[in-house]
């Protein structure tokens, strides 16, 4: 009888011990490339989210961005990640031409956070002063349908280029483009991402850089209201000593409709809980503003994120 007793208590304790490890939460943070803005971001939201997210496993996956993000989020292989703002709005249209090949309609938004801009670096011997000056010249426009490479065609497209007039057209994540550049193996690389990227912060200081400009007008023969002309302030990189005219692009946090509400409402909390934290971890978050935080999104808010923004009074 004492036996079976024990074995009742065993039994129980197993099942106990299974249920707890059941109801663990996982929170897949999904980034972009180790050189990008989004992974360093994303490692700190993933420590924020391990604090704050009660019984919550944590991790970070470093993917092509965007695109890759997106389509990770509606098949449920994540539960947060970054992209850019257009891609957002091309993925719940279902852009082919985007990498979408049907609408993906269970995203939801956390948060529009901070601006990319798009940056155009030639080699100073490269005699790239302008646009027009890409012609003939080999490139580099990001990891293919990644948001960066997208940003690469809408903006080439507004200056009357195509892929068609480069010597070469390299499809590379940052800190591979930046390699080749340095080894001058391609002329020019085009990233969409945070002011003091670390990838172009490496390559300035490696090499004499320019920074080409793209003008207000070409902005705004883009046709998209997510593209707004912008300026690299000076001294951003090295050898940067003037104001450089380019696009921004908001960058969202992304999530999808079977995450819970109140895990969407904690990671919303983490982020403007610790704005000074994930300012240190990259400068770029130093931009994210509560008060923007639901402006302008291009798809639903989620629950949880509506619930947070309604208790900060930025929605009636």
């Amino acid at each position: 009888m004492k036996s079976l007793v024990r074995k009742c208590v065993i039994g129980t304790a197993f099942v106990a011990a299974t249920s707890v490890a059941s109801a663990a939460t996982f929170v897949n943070v999904l980034t972009g490339g180790t050189s990008g803005v989004y992974y360093p971001l994303g490692v700190t939201l993933s420590q924020i989210y391990g604090e704050v997210i009660a019984d919550s496993k944590v991790q970070v996956q470093a993917t092509k961005a965007s695109a890759e993000n997106l389509n990770l989020l509606q098949a449920g292989r994540g539960e947060i990640g970054f992209s850019l703002g257009d891609s957002v709005s091309d993925a719940w249209k279902g852009n082919a031409d985007a990498g979408f090949a049907k609408p993906l309609d269970k995203l939801r938004a956390i948060a529009s956070v901070y601006p990319n801009y798009i940056q155009i670096v030639a080699l100073a011997d490269a005699n790239v002063k302008s646009l027009a000056d890409l012609k003939g010249k080999r490139i580099s426009v990001g990891a293919p349908r990644s948001g960066t490479e997208l940003n690469a065609r809408a903006i080439l497209r507004a200056a009357g280029l195509s892929y068609n007039d480069f010597a070469k057209v390299e499809y590379l994540p940052f800190g591979e483009s930046v390699e080749l550049m340095k080894n001058r193996q391609i002329d020019v690389t085009l990233q969409s991402a945070g002011l003091g990227v670390a990838a172009l912060r490496d390559l300035s200081a490696a090499v004499k850089v320019n920074f080409v400009p793209i003008p207000a007008d070409v902005v705004g023969k883009v046709g998209d209201p997510a593209y707004q002309a912008a300026k690299v302030p000076a001294n951003t990189y090295e050898g940067q000593t003037a104001d450089v005219d380019t696009v921004a692009i908001n960058n969202l946090l992304v999530t999808h409709e079977k995450v819970s509400d109140d895990v969407a409402y904690q990671m919303t909390k983490g982020i403007f809980d610790n704005l000074e934290r994930l300012g240190t971890s990259h400068s770029a978050a130093r931009q994210i503003k509560l008060e923007k935080a639901a402006e302008g999104l291009p798809i639903p808010l989620h629950p949880g994120a509506e619930k947070f923004y309604r208790e900060k009074g930025l929605i009636k």
